[in-house]
């Protein structure tokens, strides 16, 4: 390295830029690097270096003016710092560091910056909450502090904070309006609210995070546990006063014939003597609650067709279809009727997410498998080929099907899926 000559504070030569470049200094400003995004770019303490080779002792040793012998090196920062500025380098550690490149990181000035976002998003959070009705609630000071120390807000940039917290505060003081720890008797749509608090229906769609943390608010009012699922979910939104959307989901019925006296009984019986699916939403589910004759076998399937075909044949089975999923207001249903004594029969897909769904039914309920054993699967997969069916492969990682242990490797070895209207011929037999 050359000896000391006068700063170029535009590029370093050639000769310089090469000793600096060269493999024995790679260690030394690689922690460096580190040490001073640390620091705020100040060249403070020191860096330790361990294991040092023949290339490196070499390399700082002629860099630091000193022999470095040994197998660690310790070097002062602030004196390397020094050192550089008095050499041919003639600028600092930093400046060297990012004449090398690539540019230093101020890591110190990043978390110092994102401490500052963070307090102003909490200071603007308390002042909207003192500037409404919130403030008179206890519950709500240790709301705030629980979103604060629970980091779900941290990870959000500062703006989408800012605006979720604030639209938080606002919802929850447009329920609890005054110093009564009970929402306002007012009932509200919950798009509706969300309308007035965000402007956009659907800004507390469940699954949100301002529906998050609305939620969090109402349980800390009411002393109630944090819903885990949707219906529970919607039962903390009742509380509050704010009917959730219980008319866009259905489930798919048929035959169904309660012995009860209600007009919603009364509509079902008569939809089923005239061979008519019928579609139930939650809001209808809530006050549902079906008279069955004792230990009616109730048929679950998982394709609408199968309910299609059940009606256009005149079927009188009373039949439940899960469209796919197991949905909540298909499992109300399925709740309303096992409450009232029912039995199931389950049939979906043979794939693997039929399977899962199947395990799911047949576990909640009891439920017996309806054509869904080993045998029933080997016989469609034959009867499909002997017909020329085109054959859909079996993809994915297997599911174990809870009701039968050789229904799954018999599935794998096959390595077909089978669609539920394989096997609608059977069902429409068994629904006779």
């Amino acid at each position: 390295m050359r000896g000391p000559g006068p700063a170029d504070e535009r590029s370093l030569d050639a000769d310089t830029l090469a000793f600096l470049t060269r493999p024995g200094l790679t260690r030394l400003w690689t922690a460096a690097r580190t040490r001073l995004e640390r620091n705020g770019l100040q060249p403070a303490g020191t860096v330790r270096l361990q294991r040092l080779d023949a290339q490196e002792h070499e390399a700082l040793s002629l860099l630091l003016a000193r022999p470095v012998t040994g197998s660690t090196a310790t070097i002062s920062l602030p004196d390397l710092d020094a050192r550089l500025r008095t050499s041919a380098v003639g600028r600092g550690l930093a400046a060297t560091l990012e004449e090398l490149g690539p540019p230093l990181t101020d890591r110190r000035a990043i978390r110092d910056a994102a401490a500052a976002e963070r307090a102003r998003v909490w200071s603007a959070a308390r002042a909207e909450a003192e500037s409404t009705s919130l403030s008179v609630h206890p519950w709500a000071t240790q709301w705030l502090e629980d979103l604060r120390r629970g980091g779900t807000l941290a990870r959000q940039d500062p703006h989408t904070a800012t605006t979720v917290i604030t639209q938080a505060v606002r919802t929850l003081a447009t329920l609890f309006p005054g110093p009564d720890p009970r929402p306002t008797p007012a009932a509200w749509g919950r798009g509706e609210l969300a309308a007035h608090a965000t402007g956009s229906a659907h800004g507390l769609d469940d699954g949100t995070l301002l529906a998050r943390l609305v939620l969090r608010g109402i349980a800390l009012a009411h002393g109630a546990k944090f819903p885990a699922d949707a219906p529970a979910r919607r039962a903390l939104w009742r509380m509050a006063s704010v009917t959730p959307d219980e008319v866009s989901s259905t489930v798919l019925t048929y035959g169904l014939r309660p012995t009860g006296g209600t007009w919603q009984e009364a509509a079902l019986r008569e939809r089923a003597d005239h061979h008519m699916e019928t579609h139930l939403t939650l809001r209808e589910l809530r006050t549902l609650r079906p008279e069955m004759p004792p230990h009616t076998r109730i048929h679950v399937c998982e394709n609408p067709r199968v309910a299609e075909a059940a009606a256009d044949t005149g079927r009188t089975a009373p039949l439940v279809c899960t469209s796919g999923s197991a949905t909540t207001v298909v499992l109300t249903l399925l709740d309303a009727l096992a409450e009232a004594g029912c039995t199931f029969a389950y049939h979906g897909d043979f794939d693997w997410p039929g399977i899962a769904l199947a395990n799911r039914i047949t576990q909640r309920y009891e439920a017996e498998p309806w054509r869904m054993r080993a045998p029933d699967y080997e016989y469609l997969a034959t009867r499909t080929q002997q017909r020329g069916t085109p054959q859909i492969p079996l993809t994915g990682p297997p599911t174990e099907a809870a009701w039968d242990p050789e229904l799954t490797p018999t599935m794998t070895a096959v390595g077909i899926s089978l669609h539920e209207e394989a096997a609608l011929d059977l069902l429409l037999e068994d629904l006779g």
